[in-house]
């Protein structure tokens, strides 16, 4: 019995082991950890099926708050219940939050004009090679049947027309029931609905309140940063480049905690460093505490990341039971086919927005075929291709 507890835990071991790791490489944003995941968790460890991990994507793409944290959280639930997908979710944010903390001090003690942040000058052209690539990988791994291709492409022209966030879940649960109507496919491995446990959503909606109700109360920044992002992990739906104009309406604009020349270096530093996008959250909620010195901006910075991830969290802990006993009935199994070809669409209507805003020029276009040539050609570990075209920028700059 102890050898059996020992073999366990070096397996849970091993495990977070890999979640750091990916946390550590995983470059460019949820569709791309998606590609990681399933080479490292899939192919490579045989943590779980390739269609498991389309269905952990399926439910996680249809819930507010940062799917590919989401993802890798119900992954660590699967495994070992709620203490190890907390586990998997600090192990998961802890470099991205390390790097945004560490940013948000730099800027604090240097001048934001130094020459030496150069080195961000091709990030953005990269970021877009990233992102094509992901909509290239999500199109062979999804797009299997020929409806899959009319569901992709809807998507892909509905994310490009219609930019409003609140538009993603309906887009998504568009592409269920179409999927649903068109494919009548039987699955006879149903299981009975159990019991649901409440709890979870109940916690979830009594911290927001209660955040709510101290902030008003006391206007203190810190339950007030807390209440806002909270919040924002509460109900943005579509990932991070939809939470990063709401947070700079809030943060920025309104509240005018940081000014936009801070909160844009952060959204630049964004596209460098590995991990969740919903990091963007550390940034700014340390840099709402600057002018509170050195250990306030650790804090602020701390206390935004339980924030804007722990909904997310609390949301799987309730989906997640639920989700594993229903979704063997043949109609939720159909619509996941037509949610997986839509997310795929919504991956390409995203590559598309974000290559608009590249400045069309010589060095950038070089930049991004160059990215998308070693992504789609070499074995080249992502990190690399970050680290050359970091050093590219500052050899020009």
């Amino acid at each position: 019995m102890i050898r059996r507890n020992k073999i366990k835990q070096f397996r849970l071991g091993l495990f977070l082991l890999d979640v750091l790791f990916i946390a550590i490489t995983g470059f460019g944003g949820p569709q791309v950890h998606f590609i990681q995941f399933h080479n490292r968790l899939v192919k490579k460890r045989s943590y779980l099926t390739e269609i498991e991990l389309k269905d952990l994507n399926s439910l996680c793409a249809m819930l507010p708050g940062p799917t590919s944290t989401q993802t890798i959280t119900a992954l660590g639930f699967k495994k070992g219940g709620p203490w190890l997908a907390f586990a998997t979710l600090i192990v998961w944010i802890l470099p991205a939050t390390i790097i945004m903390l560490t940013l948000a001090m730099v800027l604090h003690l240097f001048n934001l004009d130094n020459p030496k942040l150069g080195f961000l000058k091709f990030i953005q052209p990269m970021a877009t090679g990233f992102i094509i690539y992901a909509a290239y990988t999500f199109r062979t791994i999804f797009v299997t049947k020929m409806h899959h291709w009319f569901l992709m492409t809807g998507a892909a022209l509905a994310g490009v027309w219609f930019k409003t966030p609140l538009f993603i879940p309906l887009v998504l649960i568009a592409g269920g029931f179409i999927s649903n109507i068109l494919n009548r496919t039987n699955y006879t491995d149903v299981k009975p609905i159990k019991n649901i446990n409440w709890q979870n959503l109940i916690l979830l909606v009594g911290i927001f309140l209660l955040a709510a109700s101290i902030g008003a109360l006391t206007k203190n920044r810190l339950f007030l940063i807390f209440e806002n992002t909270y919040r924002y992990g509460s109900i943005v739906f579509g990932g991070g480049h939809v939470l990063i104009p709401m947070m700079f309406n809030q943060f920025v604009e309104y509240k005018q905690y940081l000014n936009a020349n801070e909160f844009l270096s952060g959204v630049g530093m964004l596209q460098a460093i590995p991990g969740p996008v919903f990091s963007i959250a550390t940034f700014a909620g340390a840099m709402s505490m600057k002018t509170y010195g050195v250990y306030s901006i650790l804090l602020g910075g701390l206390v935004a990341t339980a924030g804007i991830f722990l909904p997310g969290v609390l949301m799987i802990f309730f989906v997640y039971p639920i989700w594993d006993q229903i979704k063997y009935f043949s109609p939720v199994k159909n619509a996941i086919e037509g949610i997986n070809a839509a997310s795929a669409g919504l991956v390409v209507s995203s590559a598309w927005l974000l290559f608009k805003p590249v400045e069309i020029n010589e060095m950038n276009m070089i930049v991004l075929l160059s990215t998308l040539f070693l992504l789609l050609t070499t074995k080249i570990p992502y990190p690399v291709i970050v680290l050359l075209c970091m050093t590219a920028g500052f050899i020009y700059t």
